[in-house]
Protein backbone atom coordinates (compact mmCIF):
# COMPACT_ATOMS: atom_id res chain seq x y z
CA UNK A 1 0.00 0.00 0.00
CA UNK A 2 2.77 2.58 1.14
CA UNK A 3 4.26 1.77 -2.81
CA UNK A 4 0.89 2.97 -4.19
CA UNK A 5 1.20 5.82 -2.75
CA UNK A 6 4.66 7.54 -3.46
CA UNK A 7 3.30 5.96 -7.26
CA UNK A 8 0.48 8.76 -6.76
CA UNK A 9 2.69 11.13 -5.13
CA UNK A 10 4.91 11.14 -8.29
CA UNK A 11 2.44 10.94 -11.03
CA UNK A 12 0.79 14.00 -9.05
CA UNK A 13 4.23 15.83 -8.59
CA UNK A 14 4.97 15.10 -12.41
CA UNK A 15 2.12 16.19 -13.55
CA UNK A 16 2.16 19.47 -11.99
CA UNK A 17 5.71 20.06 -13.62
CA UNK A 18 4.74 19.31 -16.93
CA UNK A 19 1.52 21.70 -16.70
CA UNK A 20 3.78 24.25 -15.08
CA UNK A 21 6.48 23.83 -17.81
CA UNK A 22 3.21 24.35 -20.80
CA UNK A 23 2.35 27.60 -19.30
CA UNK A 24 5.59 29.22 -18.28
CA UNK A 25 6.58 28.57 -21.75
CA UNK A 26 3.46 29.49 -23.68
CA UNK A 27 2.91 32.62 -21.86
CA UNK A 28 5.54 34.31 -23.98
CA UNK A 29 3.04 34.84 -26.03
CA UNK A 30 1.35 38.17 -26.24
CA UNK A 31 -1.00 39.55 -28.80
CA UNK A 32 -1.90 43.20 -28.88
CA UNK A 33 -5.43 44.53 -31.01
CA UNK A 34 -7.19 47.36 -31.18
CA UNK A 35 -10.69 47.75 -29.66
CA UNK A 36 -12.97 47.41 -32.35
CA UNK A 37 -10.94 45.34 -34.65
CA UNK A 38 -12.56 41.92 -36.06
CA UNK A 39 -9.61 40.22 -33.97
CA UNK A 40 -7.00 37.94 -35.15
CA UNK A 41 -7.21 34.14 -35.95
CA UNK A 42 -5.12 31.55 -34.27
CA UNK A 43 -3.69 28.24 -35.56
CA UNK A 44 -2.94 25.65 -32.66
CA UNK A 45 0.00 23.18 -33.46
CA UNK A 46 -2.33 20.74 -31.49
CA UNK A 47 -5.78 20.12 -30.82
CA UNK A 48 -7.82 21.92 -28.40
CA UNK A 49 -10.82 20.62 -26.18
CA UNK A 50 -11.54 23.83 -24.19
CA UNK A 51 -10.38 27.74 -24.21
CA UNK A 52 -10.75 29.33 -20.45
CA UNK A 53 -10.61 33.39 -20.90
CA UNK A 54 -9.38 34.86 -17.65
CA UNK A 55 -11.61 38.33 -18.23
CA UNK A 56 -14.23 37.51 -20.88
CA UNK A 57 -14.95 41.59 -20.59
CA UNK A 58 -11.41 42.09 -22.41
CA UNK A 59 -11.68 39.09 -25.02
CA UNK A 60 -14.07 36.67 -26.91
CA UNK A 61 -12.77 33.23 -28.66
CA UNK A 62 -15.09 32.01 -31.30
CA UNK A 63 -13.51 28.06 -31.80
CA UNK A 64 -13.09 27.51 -35.13
CA UNK A 65 -12.68 23.46 -35.21
CA UNK A 66 -10.39 21.89 -33.08
CA UNK A 67 -7.18 24.04 -34.42
CA UNK A 68 -8.35 27.41 -34.76
CA UNK A 69 -9.60 30.15 -33.00
CA UNK A 70 -10.51 33.63 -33.58
CA UNK A 71 -9.60 35.80 -30.91
CA UNK A 72 -12.16 39.22 -30.43
CA UNK A 73 -11.71 42.03 -28.52
CA UNK A 74 -14.37 43.14 -26.49
CA UNK A 75 -13.23 45.79 -24.26
CA UNK A 76 -10.02 47.65 -22.71
CA UNK A 77 -7.56 45.85 -20.99
CA UNK A 78 -5.43 42.83 -20.71
CA UNK A 79 -6.28 38.92 -19.91
CA UNK A 80 -4.99 35.22 -20.46
CA UNK A 81 -6.76 33.07 -23.13
CA UNK A 82 -5.95 29.68 -22.24
CA UNK A 83 -6.19 26.56 -24.76
CA UNK A 84 -6.54 23.03 -22.89
CA UNK A 85 -6.32 19.58 -24.58
CA UNK A 86 -8.26 16.46 -24.21
CA UNK A 87 -5.89 15.13 -21.15
CA UNK A 88 -6.86 19.10 -19.57
CA UNK A 89 -3.31 19.96 -20.32
CA UNK A 90 -2.80 23.50 -21.10
CA UNK A 91 -1.32 23.18 -24.32
CA UNK A 92 -1.10 27.47 -25.16
CA UNK A 93 -1.31 30.37 -23.05
CA UNK A 94 -1.40 33.93 -24.91
CA UNK A 95 -1.78 37.31 -22.91
CA UNK A 96 -4.21 39.17 -24.97
CA UNK A 97 -3.42 43.42 -24.62
CA UNK A 98 -6.65 44.97 -26.03
CA UNK A 99 -5.59 48.77 -27.22
CA UNK A 100 -7.07 52.23 -27.92
CA UNK A 101 -4.44 52.84 -30.54
CA UNK A 102 -4.18 51.30 -34.11
CA UNK A 103 -1.65 48.53 -34.01
CA UNK A 104 -0.40 47.53 -37.46
CA UNK A 105 -0.23 43.50 -36.72
CA UNK A 106 -0.07 41.21 -33.88
CA UNK A 107 2.83 40.22 -31.28
CA UNK A 108 3.83 37.24 -30.23
CA UNK A 109 7.00 37.48 -28.36
CA UNK A 110 7.77 39.41 -25.35
CA UNK A 111 5.52 41.77 -22.87
CA UNK A 112 3.83 44.07 -25.00
CA UNK A 113 0.86 46.58 -23.21
CA UNK A 114 -1.05 49.80 -24.51
CA UNK A 115 1.77 52.17 -23.64
CA UNK A 116 4.69 50.01 -25.74
CA UNK A 117 3.10 50.33 -29.29
CA UNK A 118 3.96 52.25 -31.20
CA UNK A 119 1.07 54.75 -32.72
CA UNK A 120 3.30 55.67 -35.67
CA UNK A 121 2.99 52.14 -37.50
CA UNK A 122 -0.91 52.36 -37.56
CA UNK A 123 -2.81 51.08 -40.66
Amino acid sequence: MPTRRICTALVIVFAAFVTTISLTRAADNTIVLEIGSDGTALMLERPFKAVLIGDPGVVDVLTQGDRWAMVQPQGLGATNVVYIDEGNIAIANFRVVVCKVGVKSTSLSGPASCEHVDIDHRT
